[in-house]
């Protein structure tokens, strides 16, 4: 089903399909070339409605506030957007960079016992090692947006190194 509307969103915005970026739980994402205009965007196609909206509010809060990027990460910009099809067009952007808000909750941080989030920040305290406390930093800077990001990894805030 995501190969198949990631079909039907090129046709309609003159857009050829390329290789693809990656894929993962929520979804995959494929470069696609502009027939007639000047840059290749990615598309993103999501599998579950929760997660497109998620991921289509977090980009549509990040253009509310002007957001190409957030202490030195690269963040992508929403292009377009289809509900039916749950697909979201951005900008592709290189490293460093942040990517990925199917996870993200806006306004609120989600409330979990005290011993879940201890076992996620030892989980990504062990992801991220040195980089972790740079991490922390660009986790309060999306927060000071109204974006709590769960998903970090170093698949989607990666760095230079």
């Amino acid at each position: 089903m995501l190969i198949p509307s990631a079909r039907l969103y090129a046709a309609r915005h003159q857009l050829e399909l390329a290789e693809r970026l990656g894929s993962g739980k929520d979804g995959i994402v494929l470069v696609a070339k502009h027939k007639s205009g000047p840059a290749d965007v990615a598309i993103k196609v999501l599998r579950w409605d929760e997660s497109y909206q998620r991921e289509k509010q977090a980009y549509e809060r990040l253009r509310e506030f002007e957001v190409s990027a957030v202490l030195g990460f690269n963040v992508p910009q929403l292009v377009g957007s289809d509900d039916d099809l749950r697909v979201l067009e951005m900008t592709i952007v290189k490293r460093p960079f942040v990517l990925d808000f199917a996870a993200a909750y806006l306004e609120t941080r989600p409330e979990f016992p005290a011993e879940v989030w201890a076992d996620w920040e030892e989980e990504k305290r062990e992801q991220f090692e040195g980089h972790w406390a740079t991490v922390q930093d660009v986790l309060a800077a999306f927060e000071a947006f109204g974006l709590y990001l769960l998903d970090v990894s170093p698949a989607n805030l990666a760095f230079l190194d």
